[in-house]
């Protein structure tokens, strides 16, 4: 348990709760008015507390749904069925506003020093706003001030540029980088977690720019070298290594100060005062979504010496026991493989329950956390600026040997994995069909891009990119593609284990035999399977979207941006413009 840290923490959510009205500036004034507040540290610690509930989610990150993992209920998104909502859909604007009037009242802290850092703090949380929200809807307009309702002007602004936001974002980022305090505390923000942040946002808007023909977007990857290197060099942050299984360990811990080495910020969860999570209820209960992994993240995995699994003879059709031996350490610490053991028992891979056959577990600990979790959350931490650099020296063609043995293949080698990644590497083929935005665009160095896109995938999978990931790469139309789990061979029992105790049967048409005492599962009726578009016959892969009857579509004009609600658009008299491809028949 993690009785250490309640005191902490109640603290801290006493203290949201203190600050956490739409407009805090309708407080009575004998509790907290600009003249009398705003005065010394305490203050402004207590008031930017209530920033950090920006963080994302333990489910925003854990649940991570693209096309690696996906959900039997679809995100709308995915599907292609995402609608124009008349309010909501994102288009908040109250934790700016709480951001925006601690800036405009920090000013009465006469201690320049506390000042500058918990201003850089409100910065840090600015930005972070502000790139969620071009990330989602585009071009948004820019605030900096606190909007009454008497601002009738402000309140009807259109958007602004997307350069001139992100621009804005990447000042704030500046000034939190220089000012914010540089102690290591891995749960509040310090100048390492701003550098992080100026990092991922760099290289998604230098990478989105590039793939969407946007311009000028060097300078943003350039930008993301810089923080990224700087945070490496003066950071003192290494690789988490001190456990026999370091991946697994970094999200299996219930203290994320026993990761720190790696992990920059986290989320702290602490049942104590009900700060708790359902990252296991999400991988084990048939109730929870049946998380589902698809084949396209363990076909990834490489083979331990580093080779490529998908270079194997027939690799597609391997079993699963055949198709989990002698691969990259990561995938048995990301998912039940043969010989996965919780609470001292061997417990294979429900295929009741998972309907792609593969079953998560990253961030599980033992049984008794399947209703709850505490397990800590990162949310930035050493191996994805790793990634960063590289990703952005490779786009900007600058990248090296050095680089990448400082980046993809120190991951590699912290993982387990034997041998490395050679630059200028000729592209895997595989891998191409999984990108095909990039595979037209065929760059000189099309396979150092790749190999750092596969390192991504497995190395951040269940931490919240992937999808954010796809958009800025323009790779919207591989979620039209079906959703493919685990290969059926045929008929009959199976040994998920290699035990030799039989877990699970399976019963076709033809082949409906049941041994005693295992669960069957019927094709077409707890299982589907599909084959050269065939679906339900004697093998083939698991699959739970069928193609032939979900029309899922991507639009590719339209489909990279959220539509913004209706009623925002009405209350601006159109000067808020809708997103291309959206038509909401307001005629404004």
């Amino acid at each position: 348990m993690k009785s250490n840290k309640i005191t902490k923490w109640l603290m801290l959510c006493l203290s949201v709760v203190a600050v956490s009205a739409c407009d805090i500036t309708l407080y009575p004034e004998d509790t907290i008015t600009p003249g009398s507040y705003f005065r010394n540290e305490t203050d402004l610690q207590l008031f930017t507390n209530n920033f950090y509930t920006a963080l994302p989610s333990a489910t925003d990150v854990y649940a991570d749904e693209a096309d690696i993992i996906i959900n039997p209920a679809l995100n709308d998104a995915i599907s292609g069925q995402r609608i124009i909502p008349e309010t909501g859909g994102g288009w908040s604007w109250t934790a700016l506003r709480q951001i925006n009037y601690f800036l405009e009242n920090s000013y009465r802290c006469p201690d320049e020093e506390v000042r500058k850092h918990y201003d850089g703090i409100a910065r840090f949380f600015r930005a972070h706003f502000y790139f969620i929200k071009v990330a989602r809807f585009g071009d948004v307009p820019w605030y900096d001030e606190v909007v009454g309702s008497g601002d009738e002007e402000l309140l009807k602004k259109p958007r602004d540029s997307r350069k001139l936001v992100m621009d804005n974002i990447l000042a704030d980022l500046d000034y939190a980088i220089e000012n914010i305090r540089s102690t290591k505390d891995v749960y509040r923000v310090t100048k390492w977690a701003a550098l992080a942040l100026k990092s991922r946002v760099m290289l998604f808007e230098g990478t989105f720019r590039k793939y969407h023909n946007l311009g000028d977007w060097e300078v943003c990857l350039q930008e993301c070298v810089k923080a990224s290197e700087q945070l490496i060099k003066e950071g003192g942050y290494t690789l988490f290594s001190k456990t026999s299984t370091p991946y697994a360990t970094l999200f299996n811990t219930l203290n994320a100060t026993e990761t720190m080495e790696e992990v920059i910020l986290a989320r702290d969860f602490n049942n104590g005062v009900q700060l708790r999570h359902s990252v296991q209820n999400y991988t084990t209960s048939p109730t929870a979504g049946c998380a589902g992994v698809t084949r396209r993240l363990v076909d990834a995995y490489l083979m331990k010496d580093g080779s490529r699994h998908t270079d194997r003879a027939n690799f597609d059709k391997l079993g699963f026991v055949e198709e989990c031996k002698n691969r990259d350490p990561r995938m048995a610490q990301t998912l039940r493989t043969p010989g996965y053991i919780v609470d001292g028992k061997q417990t294979p891979a429900n295929l009741a329950s998972m309907k792609l056959g593969y079953q998560l577990r990253k961030y599980y600990i033992a049984v008794e956390y399947d209703g709850f979790s505490e397990v800590d959350m990162p949310i930035f931490r050493l191996g994805e600026v790793l990634l960063n650099l590289a990703e952005a020296k490779a786009e900007l063609g600058t990248l090296t040997q050095a680089d990448l043995d400082k980046t993809v293949n120190a991951l590699r080698q912290r993982a387990g994995i034997t041998g490395t990644y050679t630059l200028g590497t000729p592209a895997d083929e595989w891998l191409k069909g999984c990108y095909p935005t990039l595979a037209a665009l065929n760059p000189a160095n099309l396979g150092d891009i790749l190999e750092i896109r596969r390192e991504r995938t497995v190395e951040l999978v269940m931490e919240g990119r992937r999808y954010h990931d796809i958009m800025r790469w323009k790779e919207g139309k591989v979620f039209e593609e079906e959703f493919l789990g685990m290969y059926i061979p045929g008929p009959g029992a199976m040994d998920l284990n290699a035990d030799g105790v039989l877990d699970f049967n399976i019963a076709t048409a033809t082949n409906a035999g049941s041994p005693d005492g295992v669960t069957t599962l019927k094709v077409g009726e707890n299982l589907t399977l599909v084959s050269n578009g065939t679906y339900n016959g004697e093998s083939g892969f698991l699959t739970i979207h069928r193609n032939d009857i979900m029309n899922r579509q991507w639009i590719e004009e339209r489909d990279y941006f959220y539509p913004i609600p209706t009623k925002e658009r009405i209350l601006t008299n159109g000067a808020l413009t809708q997103n291309p491809g959206w038509n909401d028949g307001l005629g404004l």
